[in-house]
């Protein structure tokens, strides 16, 4: 049995919800689709699928292979393509989705960079913070931020997010600055509306209690960033938005000791067999470009 291709029989049942769709999406008999997955799993010594006459799910075991499965296929796909087709140039309209304030503040040099490298692409950015159907809206690639969930999608992660607490002087001097998590709860909170807080510790502990009674709300981290310079409160913000602030001591972080750990900043894009250049050659694009850590945590202490 050729392991790469059961593995890519196995992936293929994942992203496409049953064999039958598989098969036709590889262009292989449904039977031979099953085989390839049963062979994995009797090499494996682990059952990978829940079957049942109208679905399939993935087992504890197979969540954790599928994701490993998608980033060894992906590493082959890119080697093949760099050996076979690495000096035909890409062309044709990159389609990509970005958050509002990241794109802002730190995609057009990128953009304009790429199409100066590869000047046969045309880029059309959309700016939307909500989490796009890349295939249903027509997206070659998505730029997200945070801590991603399993799904048929493939991330390539580009860079570490540092999201701290922060306020102004001013504020800081008014109301205090805390010294504790618990002391946050005497404190205004500057909410993200878009923002998921999850999390075990005492700082987001304090945050979900503050979720419905915010100071301010909103769905635009520049908005609230410089409300919290206006001093109308704590702020939770990437360091993306907020380093230049922090920078010229417009802002102060606020319990560093218990700062949150990193989130990720993702290239989001549908699997698929023969990945397009344009896109491939973007995210290999993106890939460093920031650094590690990004240049905007280079302004700032940690």
């Amino acid at each position: 049995m050729d392991r790469i291709d059961a593995m890519r029989a196995f992936v293929a049942v994942v992203t496409e919800g049953s064999f039958s769709n598989a098969a036709s999406a590889l262009q292989f008999s449904p039977q031979l689709v099953s085989k390839y997955v049963s062979k994995l799993e009797e090499q494996l010594d682990v059952r990978l699928l829940h079957r049942t006459t109208r679905k399939v799910s993935l087992t504890e075991a197979g969540t954790h292979y599928y994701q490993h499965a998608q980033q060894i296929l992906l590493s082959i796909d890119e080697m093949d393509s760099q050996l076979g087709g690495l000096q035909q140039n890409p062309k044709g309209t990159l389609r990509i989705s970005a958050p509002v304030s990241f794109a802002l503040k730190h995609m057009a040099k990128l953009v304009a960079e790429f199409q100066l490298r590869y000047p046969l692409v045309n880029v059309d950015l959309q700016l939307n913070d909500r989490k796009v159907d890349i295939v249903d809206e027509g997206f070659d690639v998505a730029i997200r931020i945070g801590q991603l969930k399993t799904s048929s999608l493939i991330a390539k992660h580009i860079a570490p997010i540092r999201v701290i607490l922060c306020a102004s002087p001013d504020y800081l001097k008014q109301y205090g600055t805390p010294i504790k998590p618990e002391d946050l709860k005497t404190h205004r909170y500057l909410h993200y509306s878009y923002m998921e807080i999850d999390g075990k510790d005492e700082v987001f502990r304090w945050l979900r209690t503050q979720n419905t009674g915010s100071a301010l709300r909103s769905n635009n981290g520049d908005v609230l960033v410089e409300a919290a310079i206006a001093g109308a409160g704590i702020v939770l913000q990437p360091t993306f938005i907020a380093s230049k602030a922090l920078q010229s001591g417009e802002l102060i972080q606020v319990l560093p000791d218990f700062e949150l750990d990193p989130i990720g900043l993702y290239a989001v894009y549908a699997n698929r067999k023969s990945l397009p250049n344009k896109v491939r050659f973007f995210i290999d694009f993106m890939e460093g470009y920031y650094g590690s850590p990004p240049y905007w945590d280079n302004l700032i202490a940690k």
